[in-house]
């Protein structure tokens, strides 16, 4: 991180001597690399007039290449990073040309921070610190420049517009190197690029944005996930329930969600209330566990439901099925004891073990585990007692350790409501993603009043645990459409068969028995009758990535044979209908 943030400073000061009249704002480092955001104002350091001539002027992607010359020959001649504290009338002074910066150091000031500077050679930046030691240990070909995008100061859409260049960074040019592999084969992989390729899903300005629109296709495959998980828990007996997608916001208030997420909330008036659009289903789902009273006999009581919830997320941060504004959530929540909670908690790491184990992703070193527990400096911004979330964070580390899953622990990144166990899937190209989750909390069913019958008659109030297996289902299949490429495997591939008859009359009929006989069996198989030629449709067929496809000619017609041709292992050969229809049904069976 010090040398990202080292070249953070590189790249403002190569700006400012290209773009002399550029005010820099901010310029962290990230996971990969790092970027600063610039105001270029009315002038971009070109003395024009002309509006038009303004936004010409401004850098572009084609000027990447010449910054990042200068940031070469800025970064050769510097040597340390020179350490300053400073008053607040300083750095004022010094930065009074810039109100981004003298925003910062009011911000700095009011939270009673020591303001410094860091300076190194001519430049000298506003900055908490975190640097290399020497300019000199920065390779010159370990970091590139990669691309330039709009961000709002402060990622609030009501303020300036600003250019934010971004750059990438590793220790050195083979790594460097290798990360721009996987970024073009990302590119490939695009979910955005491939729903639109494979017709899965699609998005309309009438509509709105994060609003996806999915297509038949893409509703097979969303309808394959929820049936495969809903499989997968039959032997632990959750429930179906189903509740509204609007609420009165008092349920939110006394949840405890109002407080901390109330900004994201879609509001919706009617005649005599007021209300919103559910941003999750848990505080509904205590409604029906306290609809009528309970024992201990009848819990664990799990609910599951795959609905959608609506979070109004800043336009600039939505991103393909990725950030969305419509979320479908495969959710589930249980009410059981404090005896009850560590097996409830094993069954669902085995559904979730289950789950990506067909999608190949639940072998060693493919996921890691994140127990996420309290930052303990700032327990006020969690709801419960100290005692309550060391039984839950105990719980869950004792699960971790026995359950031998590979985790470690991240404070500060627990829910508000508990402590929760996150999984992390890596995808085929070496990226990590968080999707399974599972989440203790012992706050809500106390701030709902939920309570049960214990065997002593007394009530007592059950634990409540959040699950979700798949997560998002929207960003799910924005990974998974990633991971395989579109290449599905056969149980969620959208399209499983293909029917080509060469001649749409002539071998019509036996066609048409071939799909009843698949159908009858629930497998997603089409029969093509298009007038296109046999040779297109062909082409139709692998275009969208089908699974496998079926000929049927003369000679199939006089033999009851079909020939089979797959998209991963190229021509089967001929075969009798109902031994296709006997490999289809092993391919998919999850016990292999």
């Amino acid at each position: 991180m010090k040398k990202r943030h080292s070249l953070s400073h590189a790249l403002a000061a190569a700006v400012l001597e290209l773009y002399p009249d550029a005010k820099p704002t901010i310029g962290p480092a990230t996971d990969t690399g790092f970027y600063y955001d610039f105001d270029f104002g009315n002038n971009a350091g070109q003395n024009v007039t002309n509006e038009e001539k303004v936004e010409d002027k401004r850098p572009s992607e084609k000027d990447l290449p010449k910054i990042e010359k200068k940031m070469r020959a800025i970064l050769s001649s510097w040597d340390t990073f020179n350490k300053k504290e400073v008053s607040v009338k300083e750095a004022t002074d010094f930065f009074k040309d810039n109100q981004y910066k003298k925003e910062l150091i009011e911000g700095i000031q009011e939270s009673g921070e020591t303001i410094t500077l860091y300076t190194s050679g001519s430049f000298t930046d506003l900055c908490r610190g975190g640097h290399v030691d020497t300019a000199k240990a920065i390779s010159p070909d370990s970091f590139k420049l990669s691309s330039i995008a709009g961000a709002y100061w402060r990622g609030d859409e009501k303020n300036t517009m600003l250019t934010r260049i971004y750059g990438i960074a590793f220790d050195t040019k083979d790594e460097l190197d290798a990360h721009l592999v996987q970024q073009e084969e990302a590119l490939k992989r695009d979910h955005r690029k491939l729903g639109r390729e494979l017709d899965l899903f699609t998005f309309s300005e009438l509509v709105g944005s994060g609003l996806p629109l999915f297509t038949p296709r893409g509703t097979a495959m969303r309808q394959a996930i929820i049936n495969r998980i809903y499989d997968i828990q039959k032997r632990f007996h959750y429930e179906e329930v189903w509740i509204p997608h609007i609420t009165k916001k008092e349920l939110y208030m006394t949840s405890g969600h109002w407080d901390k997420f109330g900004e994201e909330l879609f509001k919706v008036t009617g005649r005599e209330s007021e209300f919103v659009l559910k941003p999750m289903n848990c505080p509904h789902h205590t409604q029906i566990f306290a609809s009528r009273p309970r024992s201990y006999k009848e819990l664990p009581v799990r609910f599951t439901e795959a609905t959608t919830v609506y979070r109004d997320e800043q336009g600039g941060e939505l991103l393909g099925l990725s950030r969305v504004r419509s979320i479908t959530q495969d959710d589930g929540h249980i009410f059981c004891t404090p005896e009850q909670m560590r097996d409830e908690i094993l069954a669902i790491i085995s559904i979730i073990g289950d789950f990506y184990k067909g999608l190949g992703m639940f072998e060693k070193g493919a996921f890691r585990t994140t127990l996420s527990v309290r930052d303990p400096e700032h327990k006020d911004k969690y709801l419960g007692s100290d005692d309550i979330w060391k039984l839950a964070e105990n719980t869950l580390t004792e699960i971790a350790e026995s359950e031998r899953l590979p985790y470690t622990i991240e404070e500060g990144e627990a829910a508000f409501y508990g402590p929760k166990l996150d999984f992390k899937f890596k995808d085929a190209i070496g990226r990590e993603w968080q999707l399974a989750t599972v989440q203790l909390d012992f706050a809500m069913p106390d701030r709902f009043g939920l309570e049960y019958t214990d065997k002593d008659g007394t009530r007592k109030t059950p634990v409540m645990i959040h699950r979700a297996i798949a997560g998002a289902l929207e960003r799910f299949l924005s990974v998974i459409i990633e991971h395989f490429a579109g290449n599905f495997p056969l149980w969620l591939a959208p399209e499983q068969v293909r029917i080509i008859p060469i001649d749409t009359e002539k071998h019509i009929d036996f066609a048409q028995e071939v799909y009843i006989l698949l159908s009858q069996k629930n497998m997603r198989v089409t029969l093509d009758t298009n007038k296109d030629s046999f040779g297109k449709r062909v082409r139709s067929a692998k275009d969208l990535k089908v699974s496998y496809f079926v000929i049927i000619g003369d000679a199939e017609l006089e033999n009851k044979k079909i020939t089979v041709e797959s998209r991963d292992k190229g021509k089967v050969g001929e075969m009798e209908p109902n031994a296709f229809l006997d490999s289809l049904l092993e391919e998919i069976d999850f016990k292999n």
